[in-house]
C-alpha cells in the first residue's frame, strides 16, 4: 500500500457524506469500478457434483465458476475490490486458520492499491455463522413459529457479535421472501407466509445483527418465493398488486423500522422481467418511494445470469451494464458482469455518473464501519485472543429458540408420555441423524459434506439420544426403518417387529436439508408435491396398521400433507429444523417437561397435491368456496395455530371506538387466561377483514400478535393499537389506499379461532398513503383493568 501525504477521507472528525465524496473524488474510474466487485478466493463448489439420477442443465452454472474463478485475488484487486467473499464460509477452518486468511487477503488487497481502500468481508448467517465450529440456531421458518421478535433479535445480535469479532462486515440475512408454495425449496430459509409475521421478525433480525456492527441484507428482492410450481428460480406469475401487498411489505419495513443496509436482488423474473433488469423495482420503489440509501448486492451470478439464464443480455459485460444502470451496486460473489464496465464507460454505453452512484454508496458504507479510519489494519479488523463461536450463550438463545418453536399439533392419547410407558420403538430417518435438525445454510449441510473427515465441527446430538437423555428409566429401541429419500423399504420389517414389541412408537420423519438436489429441503431442492420424502409415508402406515399407538414427529423445513395420518396417531409434533439444539427441545416436548407453545408460520395441507395452500385467500380461494370446485380448501391445521399442555381462554373484546376517521386509529383489548394446571405461553393474533373493498382481498389478515406468559390462573389484557393505515392496500389505480368502510375486528388463538370479533368503522374519505404510513400494530400487556 503506498502512502500518501494527504488522504483527507481518513479524517474521523469530517462526516461520513463528506469523506466518501472526497475518497470518490481521488479515484481514477478504474478505481471506481473495482469497488464494485468481489472475489471469491476460498470458492471449491466447483467440484461439487450433482446427485447421479439428477437431469437439470448445471452448464450456467458451470459458466460462472468458470468465469469467477479465472483470476487471482492479486488480479481481481490491482485496482481495489469492493467485497471479500466467504472467507469464513467456503472451507472449514479453525478460527486461527481463519484470522489468517482473512488478514492475508486483505494484504493482498492493500498491497498494490494506490489508495489503501480495504475491501468489505461478507458472510452467509441465515442459520447462524455459517462458518466452521459456530452455533448452528434453528432456521428461519422455526423463528417464525416462535412468534418472538425479542428473541430473534437476541439470535442476531449473539449471531453479529460473533462475525464483528473475526472481521466480518456484512451478514447475507435476513430472507424476507413470503412463503406463497410450499413446494418451493427454500421454504426453510423464509419466516412464513404471512406478510406482517415475516416484516416483524425480520426487522427483529435487522436490529440485532447491526446493533453488533454487522450489515443486514434483506433478501431476495422481490418475489423470489412465489416461484411457478415451487420451483427454484422459476418464473413468476404475479400482478403488481400482489407483489405491493404480500411481497413488498416486508422489505419495507425492514428498511423503515430497522434501517437495513443493504439488500439482494433476486433471480426470479416478475412478468418476465429479471428483478436485476426491472427499474421500477430498484429504482421507483426501493429508492425513490422508500428513500433506501444503503447498498444493493446481487445474488450470486444473478448479474451474468441475465445474459445466460433470462437472455436479457447479450453477453456478461451487457449484462453488467444492464444490472448497474437498473441499481444494483456490487457484484457477488465474483466480478463478471462488472468486469466490462471500463469498456461499457469509455464506448459511452454507460454513464460514469451510474458508477460514481454504485461506488458512493459503498464507500459510505466502508466510511461508516471504520474501514477508512486512520488506525485500521487488517490484523485490528478481528478481535485479539480466543474467540468462541459456540459459546455456552449462543447454544443457550438456541435452546430457547428451539424449544419455543416446536409446535405440538395434537396430543392425542399419547402426549406428554406418561409414567406408564416402559418400552418405547423410535423409529424414522430423522431419528438417529443429527443433520436432519440443521438447515441447509447451516456449515455442517452447506459445506461439510465435500469434507466428510471433519463431523459437524459442533456438539450436536441425534433426536433419539436426546431422548434417551430425556427419559433414562424407559427402554428405547432404535430402528431406522428407511432413509429419507430413495425406494429402499428393507427396513421395513425390522421397524415393524420393534413397533409391535413396544408399549408406543415414536417416528421421527421429515428432511433432510441440503442443496441442487442433494436433500430434500433447501436451495433448489423443490418438491412435486407435499407427501413425505421416499417412502416415509408407506413406513408410517405401517408402524400405524400394528395397531400400538405411534407418535409422528416431523422434523421438516416445509410442511408436508398429514392428512392421511392424522386421525390415525397417538400423537402429532410439528419440528421446523430446530438446529444443533433442537433433540433435546423435541424431547422435552415429547416428555411434558417443556409445555408447548409454537405456532404455526405455514398452514399443514390436508391433501398433497393441494395448492395453493397458504391462508391469505379472498372468498374464492376459501373454504367459502365450498361446491364450486372439488378441491379442499381447508388445511389440516391452519395458520397460528399450535397446541399446549395446558388450556387459554380469549374473551371479553374491547373496541375503544366503534368508528375513526381515515387518519384515526382504535384499540382492540382482551383478556387473556391460563385455564389450565401448567404455566405456559400462548400467542394472541389479531386479523382484520375488509368487508367491502375495491379489489378481492383476503377474509382475514393477522395485523397484529404477542406472545404472553401466563402461570395458572393468571390473566392480563392484550391491547392491539390499530391505526387506520394497517387497512391500507392497493387499489385498482395501483395507489396505495386507506379507504372508508367497514372492517371486522377478529382476536384469537389462530387464523381459524377467533372467538372475539366485533367492527370498526372507518369514516372520511379515500386516502392516498404512501411509505410513511404506520407499519406495525403496537401491543401493550398490563394486568386485567389497567392495574
Amino acid at each position: 500500500m503506498s502512502s500518501q501525504p494527504e488522504q483527507p477521507w481518513r479524517d474521523p472528525a469530517l462526516p461520513a457524506d463528506k469523506r466518501a465524496d472526497l475518497l470518490l473524488q481521488a479515484m481514477t474510474l478504474e478505481e471506481k469500478i473495482a469497488q464494485l466487485g468481489s472475489r471469491w478466493a476460498g470458492n471449491d463448489m466447483a467440484d461439487t457434483e450433482l446427485p447421479a439420477d439428477e437431469t437439470i442443465n448445471v452448464a450456467p452454472m458451470e459458466d460462472v465458476f468458470a468465469a469467477g474463478g479465472s483470476l487471482s485475488l492479486e488480479d481481481a484487486s490491482r485496482d481495489g475490490l469492493g467485497h471479500l467473499t466467504r472467507v469464513w464460509g467456503s472451507v472449514p477452518v479453525t478460527v486461527e486458520q481463519g484470522v489468517a486468511e482473512l488478514i492475508r487477503q486483505h494484504q493482498v488487497v492493500l498491497r498494490d492499491s494506490r489508495l489503501g481502500v480495504p475491501a468489505l468481508v461478507h458472510e452467509e448467517c441465515l442459520t447462524g455463522f455459517t462458518t466452521y465450529g459456530a452455533t448452528v440456531y434453528p432456521a428461519s421458518i422455526a423463528w417464525g413459529a416462535t412468534f418472538d421478535p425479542g428473541l430473534v433479535e437476541r439470535m442476531a445480535t449473539a449471531i453479529g457479535r460473533d462475525m464483528a469479532a473475526v472481521g466480518v462486515h456484512q451478514g447475507l440475512s435476513p430472507v424476507l421472501d413470503v412463503v406463497r408454495d410450499y413446494r418451493w425449496g427454500r421454504v426453510e430459509e423464509t419466516i412464513g407466509e404471512d406478510p406482517y409475521l415475516v416484516a416483524l421478525l425480520g426487522s427483529a433480525y435487522v436490529r440485532g445483527l447491526q446493533s453488533a456492527g454487522v450489515l443486514a441484507t434483506l433478501k431476495h428482492f422481490a418475489g423470489y418465493s412465489a416461484s411457478r410450481a415451487g420451483r427454484n428460480h422459476g418464473p413468476v406469475s404475479m400482478g403488481r398488486r400482489e407483489l405491493l401487498d404480500f411481497i413488498l411489505p416486508t422489505f419495507e419495513t425492514a428498511i423503515a423500522t430497522a434501517g437495513a443496509g443493504s439488500v439482494m436482488s433476486s433471480y426470479a423474473d416478475i412478468d418476465g422481467l429479471p428483478a436485476s433488469a426491472d427499474t421500477w423495482l430498484f429504482g421507483d420503489v426501493l429508492r425513490d418511494e422508500w428513500g433506501f440509501d444503503g447498498t444493493v448486492v446481487s445474488d450470486y451470478w444473478a448479474v451474468p445470469f441475465l445474459a445466460s439464464m433470462h437472455r436479457v443480455a447479450t453477453d456478461n459485460a451487457d449484462a453488467g451494464a444492464v444490472a448497474l444502470t437498473t441499481g444494483t451496486d456490487v457484484e457477488l460473489p465474483d466480478t463478471i458482469g462488472f468486469a466490462g464496465l471500463l469498456d461499457k464507460v469509455k464506448a459511452g454505453e454507460v454513464s460514469e455518473e451510474v458508477i460514481d452512484r454504485a461506488a458512493r454508496r459503498l464507500l459510505l458504507q466502508k466510511v461508516k464501519l471504520g474501514l477508512l479510519d486512520p488506525d485500521w489494519t487488517p490484523e485490528g479488523s478481528v478481535r485479539s485472543g480466543g474467540v468462541d463461536l459456540d459459546s455456552a450463550e449462543n447454544r443457550a438463545i438456541a435452546q430457547e429458540l428451539a424449544e419455543k418453536s416446536v409446535v405440538l399439533l395434537d396430543a392425542g392419547s399419547a402426549l406428554p408420555l406418561s409414567a406408564g410407558v416402559k418400552k418405547v420403538a423410535v423409529v424414522g430417518p430423522c431419528a438417529g441423524d443429527p443433520r436432519t435438525l440443521m438447515g441447509c445454510y447451516a456449515f455442517p449441510n452447506h459445506v461439510l459434506p465435500r469434507y466428510p473427515d471433519r463431523g459437524f465441527g459442533i456438539q450436536v446430538i441425534a433426536p433419539f439420544d436426546a431422548l434417551s437423555n430425556e427419559l433414562p428409566d424407559v427402554d428405547l429401541v432404535h430402528v431406522k426403518g428407511c432413509e429419507v429419500t430413495g425406494e429402499d423399504r428393507s427396513g421395513f420389517t425390522a421397524a415393524v417387529e420393534a413397533a409391535r414389541d413396544a408399549d408406543l412408537c415414536i417416528a421421527y420423519v421429515g428432511d433432510l436439508s441440503g442443496l441442487f438436489g442433494h436433500g430434500t429441503s433447501g436451495e433448489g431442492c423443490d418438491a412435486e408435491d407435499l407427501r413425505l420424502p421416499g417412502v416415509q409415508g408407506e413406513l408410517l402406515d405401517e408402524l400405524l396398521d400394528t395397531g400400538k399407538p405411534v407418535v409422528v414427529v416431523v422434523v421438516s423445513g416445509r410442511p408436508y400433507a398429514l392428512g392421511g395420518i392424522a386421525d390415525r396417531v397417538a400423537g402429532l409434533v410439528q419440528a421446523f429444523i430446530p438446529g444443533q439444539e433442537g433433540a433435546a427441545a423435541i424431547a422435552g416436548v415429547l416428555s411434558g417437561r417443556i409445555v408447548p407453545s409454537g405456532k404455526l408460520p405455514v398452514q399443514i395441507p390436508r391433501h398433497v397435491g393441494g395448492q395453493p395452500g397458504t391462508y391469505l385467500q379472498p372468498a374464492l380461494g376459501s373454504v367459502e368456496s365450498a361446491g364450486i370446485s372439488g378441491l379442499e380448501a381447508r388445511p389440516l391445521f391452519p395458520f397460528g395455530y399450535g397446541a399446549s399442555y395446558t388450556s387459554f381462554a380469549v374473551e371479553d373484546l374491547r373496541l375503544s371506538s366503534a368508528e375513526i376517521g381515515d387518519d384515526g386509529e382504535f384499540t382492540a383489548t382482551v383478556q387473556v387466561r391460563n385455564t389450565g394446571e401448567r404455566a405456559g405461553d400462548e400467542v394472541v393474533q389479531l386479523y382484520l377483514h375488509d368487508v367491502v373493498a375495491r379489489v378481492a382481498r383476503p377474509l382475514k389478515q393477522l395485523t397484529g400478535f404477542a406472545r404472553v406468559s401466563l402461570e395458572p390462573g393468571a390473566a392480563v389484557d392484550v391491547t392491539f393499537r390499530v391505526h387506520a393505515d394497517r387497512t391500507a392496500y392497493t387499489g385498482p389505480d395501483l395507489r396505495r389506499i386507506v379507504e372508508p368502510g367497514d372492517f371486522e375486528v377478529m382476536v384469537g388463538t389462530s387464523s381459524l379461532d377467533l372467538p372475539c370479533r366485533g367492527f370498526v368503522r372507518v369514516t372520511g374519505d379515500v386516502r392516498v398513503v404512501g411509505h410513511d404510513r404506520v407499519l406495525t400494530t403496537p401491543v401493550a400487556i398490563q394486568d386485567p383493568g389497567g392495574g
